[in-house]
């Protein structure tokens, strides 16, 4: 096996981290600023680099309106030749008639083959509407057979819980083509310590087979990661096609002080074929006040291999060295 590493953790308060590798053969990073005010994105050429470059602001949150609070977990993909990163943001960080926070997915669109150059290089393309008006926020996408995948966590009113797991075919990168489908919802124990909540979804596309994971619970030391799986052959749009594990796929190591890691994406290492996990975790348990203002959620990034049914083993959370 590898003996690859990285520094750990790789960069400091930066939670809901995403990592792609471009054919320009930049690494390009971008997550959640503890002010949640602004979408800023660095690049280097090696994914150790990521830790000293310097980030560039790119959007910045509106004064007032639908985009003006609590900006969250951006992600960056490169679609057709252009760039595009979704987000969730509010109106405001009141709490709805829920008792929930009141997200919406946006999206934004560079033509510019540097998508760092200017922050007016970036155009709004306004949000990613579902059917149902609610609280929805950490999408991504992915190609399959040449169509376009949105995957995101949306609240149904109907279903007990935060948020559920939804899969639609996509018109173009900012409209839905094809109705939601629910994945998964909050069911399981460990999906449900102090919140229900599935939220978080990347996909590894590996081994003939699609991955799903995603994360669940609160975002303290509960927080854990699960995953659905899906033969490439099959119809992606058909929940009957999933299968749920029943049990996490990645959770806190309390050996190892590591607690609460998810919200992942995925990329390879320099060599191109290495498959790495890119998370966020923290290496204490003891937080004043709301989790999720807590700015010590770290970047980490580590090697996986696979099972010999060629699903991904995550192994464990790696133990910080450089904190």
């Amino acid at each position: 096996m590898s003996k690859l590493t990285y520094t750990t953790p790789l960069i400091i308060q930066r939670a809901d981290p995403y990592i792609y590798r471009h054919s320009d053969g930049y690494y390009y990073f971008t997550a959640s600023v503890p002010s949640y005010n602004r979408i800023e994105i660095r690049r280097a050429r090696t994914i150790e680099g990521l830790a000293h470059a310097a980030p560039r602001t790119i959007w910045r949150k509106h004064n007032e309106g639908p985009m003006s609070q609590l900006i969250w977990a951006p992600e960056l993909h490169f679609i057709d030749g252009k760039w595009f990163i979704y987000f969730a943001a509010a109106e405001t960080t009141a709490f709805d008639e829920n008792g929930m926070f009141q997200h919406r997915m946006f999206c934004i669109e560079c033509d510019e083959k540097n998508p760092m150059e200017s922050e007016d290089d970036w155009i709004e393309r306004g949000q990613v509407h579902t059917p149902m008006d609610s609280f929805s926020l950490d999408a991504t996408c992915f190609k399959l057979n040449g169509k376009l995948y949105y995957v995101w966590a949306q609240k149904d009113p109907d279903i007990k819980g935060n948020s559920n797991l939804y899969i639609a075919e996509m018109k173009n990168p900012w409209t839905l083509k094809t109705p939601p489908v629910m994945l998964s919802k909050p069911e399981y124990n460990w999906e449900t310590k102090v919140f229900w909540v599935n939220e978080g979804p990347a996909i590894l596309h590996r081994n003939g087979k699609l991955f799903l994971t995603y994360s669940a619970s609160a975002t303290d030391e509960n927080y854990a990661m699960g995953m659905l799986t899906c033969d490439e052959n099959k119809d992606v749009l058909n929940p009957q096609n999933w299968q749920k594990s029943s049990t996490p796929v990645f959770q806190s190591d309390i050996t190892h002080h590591q607690y609460g890691p998810g919200h992942n994406s995925f990329t390879v290492a320099e060599d191109g074929k290495t498959d790495l996990m890119v998370y966020h975790c923290r290496n204490y348990t003891n937080i004043k006040g709301d989790p999720l203002y807590d700015p010590n959620r770290h970047t980490i990034v580590k090697l996986f291999t696979y099972n010999n049914d060629g699903t991904p083993n995550f192994g464990k959370p790696v133990p910080y060295s450089n904190l």
